[in-house]
C-alpha cells in the first residue's frame, strides 16, 4: 500500500536511539525448523503462514516462496495462510495472530515486521514479537517459527556498515531467547548495491537519461520501500538458499522458557465486540450487501458502523492494554475516550493518507497496571478538520470529491485486549 512509504519516515523514538545493532548476516539457523523437516520427510501436508505488512501482502516473495516449497517438496503438499496486512506492524500483529493465523493451525509461521516496526521503541517491538512466539507455542508447540527481515532504502547504509537496522536487531534478541531461526533478505540486496549490479530505487517510467543511468542493473523498487517483481525474486532466492540449512534438529514440541520481557503481549487477543453493543446507534454491516464489510470482513470478527453522536462502548477489563480494530477513512469522524475516569481524549479516525478506507489499530492504552480498568469510548458530534489532517498531496481529492469526505462515522471490527474482559 502506497501510504506505507510515508509511514516509514516516522521519527524514531528517543528511547530507541541507542539500541545496540547486531552484526548483519543473511541467516542465523539457531534451533532450525525441525518439525517442518520431519513433516517434509514424512510427506505430510504443511500449512505455511505469512504474517506481515504490505511487502508480504504483495504477490511477491510470499507467492514465490510458496511455489518454491511446492516444487521442491511436492510430496508434502504445501498450502498458504495469507495473514499480511499493509502498513501494520508487530503491535497489531500480536493481537490479530489468533484470528488470522492460529485458528488455521499453521505448521510454519514466517513473521515479517522489520520494515513497519522501523520507528518503534525496541522494547515495544520485543513485547509484540515475544507475544507472537508465546501465543503460537501455547496454541501448538509443534509450530515452527522463522523471522524474516525486509528493508527500505533508508536501511541500506546500516547494512553496508555490516549492521542490522534497529528493528531487526531488537527482534534478534527474541530469536536468540527462543532459538528461532531468522533470515535478512536485505543482506543480498545490499551486496548487489555495493557491486553496482542493482539500483534500489528508480522511476517507474524513466526518461532516456534516467534509463541510461540505470544501464543494465536490476531495479529493486520504485518507491524506496516496496520491491517490484525483480526485488521480490531476490527475496525468494534467499529463502530458497537458506531454508535447506534451517531444516535441522530433532522434531519435538517447542518449550516455552521464562519470558524475555515480563510484560510481553502473550495475552493479546482480538475479541468480537458483539457483547459490547447496546443501544440503537449501531448497524452490523453485512458482507453480502455492504462494500466495507465485503472488503474487510475476512479480517475482523464482524464490522459495525455508527454515525449517531454519543453512541458508545463501555466495558471493564482486567489487564494491561486495550484498543480497537477499526477502519480509518474519508467519511470517518472522531471518538472521545475515557479510561478509569481520567481526562477524556479525542482521537480522529482519519489521517493524512485517508483518500480511501483501510484497517487500523485504535490504541487506547498500553502499559497499564495489571488490574481492573473501565473504558468508555463514544462517537463525538464534532468533525475533525479533515482538510488540515490530510497530507497536502491528498487535499485535491477532498476538493474534487467533497461528498466522499462528508460524515463522522466510526467503523469498528473487534476489541484488542491484553487481558480478559469482565462480564
Amino acid at each position: 500500500m502506497r501510504f506505507l512509504l510515508l509511514c516509514l519516515l516516522a521519527v524514531i523514538s528517543v528511547a530507541a536511539a541507542d539500541y545496540p545493532l547486531r552484526d548483519a548476516v543473511e541467516a542465523t539457523p539457531r534451533g532450525g525448523l525441525p518439525n517442518v523437516a520431519a513433516k517434509i520427510a514424512a510427506g505430510k501436508p504443511i500449512k505455511v503462514a505469512y504474517l506481515g505488512g504490505s511487502i508480504t501482502a504483495a504477490n511477491g516473495w510470499r507467492v514465490k516462496t510458496l511455489a518454491w516449497f511446492q516444487k521442491q517438496y511436492p510430496a508434502a503438499q504445501f498450502s498458504e495462510i495469507h495473514a499480511a496486512i499493509g502498513g501494520t506492524g508487530s503491535d497489531l500483529g500480536v493481537y490479530r495472530l489468533g484470528f488470522d493465523v492460529l485458528r488455521h493451525q499453521p505448521d510454519l509461521l514466517f513473521v515479517e515486521f522489520a520494515v513497519n516496526d522501523s520507528g518503534a521503541d525496541p522494547r515495544e517491538i520485543q513485547r509484540g514479537m515475544e507475544g507472537i512466539v508465546r501465543q503460537t507455542w501455547q496454541a501448538d508447540a509443534a509450530t515452527d517459527i522463522c523471522y524474516v527481515y525486509t528493508l527500505t532504502g533508508d536501511m541500506v547504509k546500516s547494512l553496508q556498515d555490516g549492521k542490522y537496522p534497529r528493528a531487526a536487531s531488537a527482534m534478534e534478541a527474541v530469536a536468540d531467547h527462543y532459538g528461532i531461526p531468522s533470515m535478512h533478505f536485505g543482506v543480498e540486496v545490499v551486496k548487489r548495491v555495493v557491486a553496482d549490479t542493482l539500483v534500489f530505487k528508480a522511476p517507474q517510467k524513466p526518461t532516456p537519461e534516467e534509463q541510461a543511468a540505470i544501464d543494465t542493473r536490476v531495479v529493486f523498487s520504485h518507491d524506496n520501500v516496496h520491491p517490484i517483481d525483480a526485488g521480490h525474486a531476490i527475496y525468494a532466492e534467499v529463502v530458497a538458499r537458506q531454508i535447506p540449512t534451517l531444516l535441522t534438529g530433532t522434531a519435538a514440541p517447542h518449550v516455552l522458557k521464562a519470558p524475555l520481557m515480563a510484560d510481553n503481549h502473550e495475552r493479546a487477543r482480538l475479541l468480537p465486540i458483539d457483547p459490547l453493543i447496546t443501544g440503537d446507534g449501531w448497524v452490523k454491516l453485512d458482507p453480502a450487501s455492504d462494500q466495507r464489510a465485503k472488503s474487510f470482513g475476512n479480517r475482523m470478527p464482524a464490522l459495525y458502523r455508527t454515525e449517531k453522536p454519543g453512541t458508545s462502548l463501555t466495558f471493564r477489563f482486567k489487564g494491561t492494554a486495550v484498543g480497537f480494530y477499526d477502519l480509518v477513512g474519508p467519511d470517518c469522524g472522531q471518538v472521545v475516550v475515557t479510561i478509569d475516569g481520567g481526562a477524556p481524549r479525542t482521537i480522529a479516525r482519519i489521517d493524512g493518507y485517508c483518500t480511501y478506507h483501510r484497517i487500523s489499530f485504535l490504541r487506547l492504552a498500553s502499559g497499564l497496571k495489571d488490574g481492573e480498568h473501565t473504558v468508555d469510548i463514544r462517537l463525538d458530534a464534532g468533525e475533525p478538520d479533515k482538510a488540515k489532517i490530510l497530507f497536502e498531496h491528498n487535499r485535491a481529492d477532498m476538493q474534487k470529491n467533497p461528498d466522499k469526505y462528508a460524515g463522522t462515522r466510526w467503523y469498528v471490527g473487534g476489541l484488542m485486549l491484553s487481558g480478559t474482559l469482565i462480564e
